[in-house]
């Protein structure tokens, strides 16, 4: 296993934009010079509401393994009530980094040894002018933020790429407060 891929998890509901998301993060991490990008997506049953995952690998070099993630280095819950449903932070490495779109701070969350961000991605989605429950492009922003991995004007460009004809703006506006308002907890 090569140390220099970051393994990202994210976990959300069909219909929030998990799989969105991630492309766009992945999108944003090739036009950043991350050369080795992957990503698989993951359906079970494919339902408005049903819990759907996706697998987001980047690295600087090329990626030659396309297995499953099953160690991340870092998890995205897009519905923090997922966390009470499902094990979100199963094989995540230790010291990893678990984002929630939640309107809780990050000390109310219990994963000893776990980096923990917050953000209520819900509201600040909603206040950028978003109809409710879209939170994919607001949970861009709190990545950007708690991970530090990529710009968020670069971010912010993709997401307005992705969504040319729907609401650029306000999507990338999502991230842009989202980004704002994350709190970061104590590892």
């Amino acid at each position: 296993m090569r140390d220099d891929i970051i393994e990202i998890r994210w976990h959300g509901r069909g219909g929030q934009g998990a799989i969105t998301a991630a492309k766009i993060v992945a999108n944003a991490a090739f036009t950043s010079g991350y050369g080795g990008v992957v990503m698989a997506p993951t359906f079970g049953t494919e339902r408005r509401g049903a819990p759907v995952l996706t697998s987001l690998k980047i690295s600087k070099s090329k990626i030659y393994d396309l297995s499953p993630i099953t160690e991340p280095d870092m998890v995205l819950v897009l519905d923090h009530l997922l966390v009470e449903e499902i094990d979100v932070a199963a094989g995540l490495k230790p010291g990893g980094l678990i984002i929630i779109n939640s309107p809780r701070p990050p000390e109310t969350f219990d994963f000893p040894g776990m980096k923990i961000a917050t953000a209520d991605v819900t509201t600040m989605a909603a206040n950028a002018g978003l109809p409710t429950g879209i939170v994919n492009t607001g949970i861009i922003g709190a990545f950007a933020k708690a991970a530090g991995l990529l710009d968020m004007d670069t971010l912010a460009g993709t997401i307005e790429a992705e969504f040319a004809g729907k609401n650029p703006e306000k999507n990338a506006e999502a991230a842009r407060m989202t980004h704002a308002h994350t709190l970061i907890g104590d590892a």
